[in-house]
């Protein structure tokens, strides 16, 4: 595995987000400071410029199998606002990991936002995991902000498993997803956010269910500290026999504030969708068993916040 010569902040933001350990050993792309540093390609993983637009397109191998792609991007510094597009093509009946983390440092005064805007094209019978995890550090004033926006194509009886997660730093995040299901196409979203202080996260998901057989599952947890707010939005439309199920559980600790909105339209008597929203602070008795198992009150809170986050 060749090292690669990065920052020390770099390097600590890499691996908070991603699988790096002074160096990848499978397929990837760094990213720091609006600019590619390091890349590698593999025999089924190609990764190469995108022609009209700042970023990358990867491409994995029809029938390949086991596969690991990283493309985390990191700004270490205020006064940047970089924004990257990546377009993903699974082949037929592959199996691939793609982890796109993302981390921002301000120590200063100045803003700092990263922008991905992620494409997934998967044709018949392919599978990939999808991890996203977003973090900010540093103790500049700076606004450090976050604008994931992730497109989904499913092909035919292909499956993406996307696990987002954003446990710390951010200030301001609009997470935005959508997606087009195809036949006997799964789709299984799962996304975990902290908010504290003034932070504010907001999530939207749009998914069409456009062929017979397809299903989607959305599943947020979120915990709202301070006075921090957060507001989920989603909307499934069954255009097919289809099931699709979204779920939303939110935690409020102190003064934080949460909304959700989740939509659902059947546009096909077979259409089976189901929605469940859920808002309210960590019950008592909670509490009061972990402190007597010797936790203060601070640590039993954070116990449960830590285990509704996993």
């Amino acid at each position: 595995m060749e090292k690669i010569n990065l920052s020390e902040i770099t390097a600590q933001l890499l691996k908070s987000v991603s699988d790096y350990k002074d160096g990848f050993a499978h397929a990837f792309s760094i990213r720091e400071n609006g600019c590619g540093v390091s890349r590698r390609s593999t025999e089924n993983v190609k990764i190469e410029d995108k022609p009209d637009a700042p970023g990358l397109v990867i491409r994995v191998a029809p029938g390949s199998k086991g596969e690991k792609v990283s493309i985390p991007a990191c700004v270490t510094h205020g006064n940047i606002d970089d924004i990257v597009y990546n377009d993903f093509y699974i082949g037929e009946g592959a199996d691939v990991r793609i982890i796109a983390g993302c981390g921002v440092h301000v120590s200063t005064g100045e803003p700092a936002r990263h922008n991905g805007i992620h494409r997934f094209f998967l044709e018949k019978g392919a599978h990939a995991i999808y991890e996203e995890k977003h973090v900010a550090t540093g103790n500049g004033k700076g606004v450090r902000s976050i604008g994931p926006v992730t497109e989904i194509y499913l092909g035919e009886d292909s499956e993406l498993e996307m696990d987002s997660l954003q446990l710390g730093g951010v200030d301001r995040t609009l997470r935005q997803t959508k997606a087009v299901v195809g036949e006997k196409a799964r789709l299984i979203i799962r996304e975990r956010i902290l908010t504290d202080g003034e932070q504010e996260a907001k999530t939207e998901f749009e998914v069409e269910m456009n062929g017979a057989g397809s299903s989607v599952s959305l599943v947020s947890r979120s915990v709202a500290k301070g006075s921090s707010y957060q507001a989920y939005r989603s909307r499934i439309i069954g255009n097919a026999p289809c099931t699709g199920h979204s779920e939303c559980d939110a935690i409020i600790v102190g003064g934080g504030r949460v909304d959700a909105s989740p939509e659902l339209v059947a546009n096909d008597g077979d259409a089976a969708l189901i929605h469940e929203a859920a808002i309210g602070k960590i019950a008592g008795e909670q509490i009061v068993k972990l402190r007597t198992l010797g936790l203060t009150e601070e640590e039993a809170e954070n116990r449960i916040v830590s285990g509704f986050l996993k």
